[in-house]
């Protein structure tokens, strides 16, 4: 099995294609940010038996694995390749069975927005869907909304993968995010991140 690596914007994450579904085509990913979240998922689960491993991000057709700081990628990268390698060859299930994604819902559900203030919600979610979570998976991560607040035009997004502690993700989310939701929805004044 041949797998392609991509370096992303965080020098602590490196993106690893298998030329093969991870989670499956139109699957949210997932975040594991410690061994303790991955019950889930036993290719988390192999990539923590990994010394230096930090967490795991499963997306569609990637995982971004994050080191620790003081571990260089030339010691870990090998072993990372390795242990997706045997465990996608072998054709063991990513996820265990009945295992669920976590909940890329807001942390206010959109039902409990009305009238304008929804509207402005519907705007936020289709603009991060279409335009940002494609280019943030790119780079090997991933975004959501998680809460709108109307009083003082506040948008929460979580950040996920290579993007969560990336030095960059505060330059994105303010320099490109907010400006990007400020220009289409002008009833957005800041992003801060949830």
């Amino acid at each position: 099995m041949f797998i392609q690596t991509e370096d992303t914007p965080n020098p602590q994450s490196m993106k690893f294609l298998p030329g093969q579904a991870v989670l499956g085509a139109g699957a949210l990913g997932m975040d594991f940010p410690t061994l303790a979240s991955s019950e889930a998922s036993p290719l988390a689960q192999s990539l923590f038996e990994v010394d230096g491993v930090m967490s795991v991000y499963l997306g569609a057709d990637f995982i971004t694995v994050t080191k620790a700081e003081a571990v260089e990628w030339l010691h870990i990268k090998p072993a990372i390749l390795g242990a997706i390698a045997d465990f996608l060859t072998a054709g063991l299930p990513v996820l265990k069975e009945g295992a669920e994604a976590p909940s890329s819902a807001p942390a206010t559900p959109l039902e409990d927005y009305e009238g304008e203030d929804r509207e402005v919600v519907e705007q936020i979610i289709e603009l991060i869907e279409t335009r940002v979570r494609p280019a943030v998976a790119a780079d090997g991560g991933d975004i959501i909304f998680r809460h709108y607040e109307p009083k003082t035009g506040v948008v929460f997004l979580t950040m996920q993968g290579a993007c969560a502690g990336c030095p960059s993700s505060t330059m994105t989310l303010k320099a490109g995010i907010e400006n990007m939701l400020k220009h289409y929805v002008p009833e957005v004044v800041s992003v801060e991140a949830a």
